[in-house]
């Protein structure tokens, strides 16, 4: 969900000078949920130092999931926004680009 967020907020057709703050509450929400019941770490490799310094070794065998999951994840948004966001023709831009090729050039 972090992912498909920041992709809104910087998508050509959302608001400009928004995605700041769409971001920055996104990762806020997912710390004030996720750290109380988890523990979490948002960062692989803030997951990373940790394990390799915990005593006896045991976070290793774990640490797959946290560079896994978050690939896995960015995968999975890119995919579920491009059919959420649908055709990109209507962008700022686009559309005006194809018009003014049409346009007849004048002879003089």
């Amino acid at each position: 969900m972090f992912l498909v967020i920041i992709l809104g907020a910087t998508d050509e057709r959302a608001p400009s000078g928004f995605a700041p703050i769409a971001i920055g509450l996104g990762l806020t929400l997912i710390h004030l949920i996720s750290i109380p019941v988890t523990a979490t770490s948002v960062n692989p490799a803030r997951s990373t130092g940790p394990a390799l310094f915990a005593a006896g070794g045991w976070a290793l065998p774990q640490l797959w999931a946290f560079w896994v999951a978050p690939l896995a994840g960015a995968a999975c948004a890119g995919i579920v926004y491009r059919w959420l966001a649908g055709d990109r023709s209507d962008a700022v831009g686009v559309e005006g680009a194809a018009a003014a090729s049409r346009i007849p050039k004048s002879s003089g």
